[in-house]
């Protein structure tokens, strides 16, 4: 949608030379001869930039100021004029004007301070919105989250939780996997039954099998009583194995026997126990590449894969990151009685420009810190690393001495990609890309192919970080540098992609 503009100035001949500049960068325009007609447009109007002459023969370009602020408060004004001073200058900076310039004005200079002007109404836009969202924040069962990844995971939770299937949680580390499960448990049957969590990572290996299954008195050195393991412990309500790749390879047939046959014996006795639990299994592996590596039996992850929930990471759904801030500085408050109310926008631009690599619960340890740390009633810096990611390239093994190539070069490269020579032989000359995952499993693979091994010692650099750089920049190339269709083209929310553009600096290099 074209932007619109109104431009306010007695003189006609000014009036359509701006009308005619103006529409020949996109935008609609109004235009108004004197003040009566220019609260009359804005009345009737919502406006991205209005600019004013300061002597209207009616109204003062002063009082049009404070006047059209009163109607349209997140609106900026440009006032021209040609008869300057200082005075009038911080006069209309103080009725609420964005800029002050003096004609005559070259059109290049005054465009740049309209975009910019436009671009503060739209971030407090964005700001108000997020406020709107954080005044009644969606949660379930304890899960803060309005994404539409997490509502399917919500919806998933309504249909499975009463029924006894296993359940699979995937998901990196941070996400909230022991959240997910609870909210399982709890809207379960077995809600008022024990839900047993075991982190099978934290387990002495020579331990795990008495602390799962139990002992007998004498079973082995130190074994001075009977001792009930965290599976009979968990009769009648759930279990909860976390990491369930780091139980050890011998334990796992074990686990997959009491699965199957709803028996289990405790270590040092072969009176079976019956037990009766629903399991819910998580991880923050790829199990496919666990199973390969000998690390989870294929037989053991098909038992307890009935139900598989992949909790997305913080930075696939940043639209969810306000509301956990705010919560988050809910709960800080109060555990630490702090007056601490709210983000200021700074804060919200820093969050929503950050990866979250530790997702949710490095967000939870930000907050917290900021908490603790601030002086006043707003939090204003989240003291949250810059990226350099835009200077990351890659290190491509050559014949000649090593290079580098930034990512975008070297992705078109291996496309068979060129600005100039539109061919059809490259691998992403392909009108349906998003449908084919083979054309990004081979673009993957020469990549990977690439890379030099790394060397003790040497900087190690993210990958990733240069593809997120270099797919943004083509992006906002292919669109025109226009960043709601950027985000449309690749699927994002928009605050995100804005992050991503912030982070790598991608404004400098359009």
């Amino acid at each position: 949608m074209a932007n619109k503009a109104l431009v306010i100035d007695d003189d006609v001949s000014t009036l359509e030379l701006m009308r005619f500049q103006l529409s020949a960068e996109g935008f609609e325009v109004l235009t108004a001869e004197n003040g009566k007609k220019a609260i009359s447009c804005v009345n009737e109007n919502q406006f991205d930039i209005i600019l004013t002459d300061l002597n209207l023969p009616d109204i003062s370009g002063i009082e049009i100021v404070r006047q059209i602020k009163e109607i349209l408060p997140e609106t900026e004004i440009i006032m021209i004029t040609g008869f300057g001073s200082t005075e009038k200058a911080i006069e209309a900076t103080k009725a609420g004007a964005f800029y002050f310039v003096e004609k005559p004005v070259e059109f290049d200079e005054l465009l740049i301070l309209i975009e910019k002007a436009i671009e503060i109404k739209r971030q407090a836009a964005e700001i108000r919105e997020l406020r709107g969202k954080l005044s009644s924040p969606h949660s379930y069962e304890g899960i803060i989250g309005a994404s539409k990844a997490m509502q399917d995971i919500y919806e998933m939770i309504d249909s499975v939780a009463e029924s006894d299937a296993n359940i699979f949680i995937l998901g990196e580390s941070g996400t909230g996997k022991e959240v997910i499960a609870n909210a399982i448990h709890f809207k379960s049957h077995r809600a008022k039954k024990p839900f047993i969590k075991v982190n099978c990572s934290a387990l002495p290996k020579d331990l795990i099998e008495s602390e799962l299954f139990g002992h007998t008195k004498g079973a082995f050195t130190g074994a001075t009583t009977d001792k009930i393991g965290f599976i009979g412990r968990a009769n009648g309500g759930s279990l909860l194995l976390d990491e369930i790749g780091e139980m050890p390879a011998e334990l796992q047939p074990k686990l997959l026997r009491v699965l199957q046959e709803k028996v289990y014996y405790k270590v040092g006795s072969d009176k079976p126990q019956e037990v009766d639990f629903r399991l819910i299994s998580s991880t923050n592996r790829n199990p496919f590449e666990a199973i390969q590596e000998g690390g989870l039996r294929e037989d053991l992850y098909y038992r307890i894969n009935t139900i598989e929930i992949k909790i997305p990471p913080l930075r696939e759904r940043m639209e969810d990151v306000p509301m956990l801030a705010r919560h988050f500085l809910q709960i800080y408050a109060d555990k630490y009685k702090r007056k601490v109310y709210e983000f200021t926008p700074k804060a919200y631009s820093q969050m929503l420009g950050y990866n979250w690599r530790g997702n949710v619960r490095e967000l939870q340890h930000v907050i917290e810190r900021a908490v603790l740390l601030s002086k006043k009633q707003s939090i204003e810096d989240l003291s949250i690393p810059v990226s350099s990611a835009s200077k990351i390239s890659f290190n491509l093994e050559t014949k000649q001495d090593e290079v580098f190539v930034p990512a975008t070069d070297h992705l078109q490269a291996i496309a068979g990609n060129d600005d100039n020579n539109h061919s059809n032989h490259g691998f992403l000359n392909n009108s349906n890309l998003e449908l084919d995952e083979n054309l990004f499993k081979e673009i993957g693979k020469i990549i990977v192919d690439k890379l030099r091994e790394p060397t003790e010692g040497a900087e190690q650099k993210d990958i990733f970080e240069s593809l997120e750089y270099g797919v943004v920049l083509a992006a906002l190339k292919r669109t025109g540098g226009n960043k709601q269709a950027a985000a449309n083209l690749l699927g994002l929310y928009r605050p995100r992609l804005y992050g991503m553009i912030k982070r790598h600096k991608i404004e400098e290099k359009l």
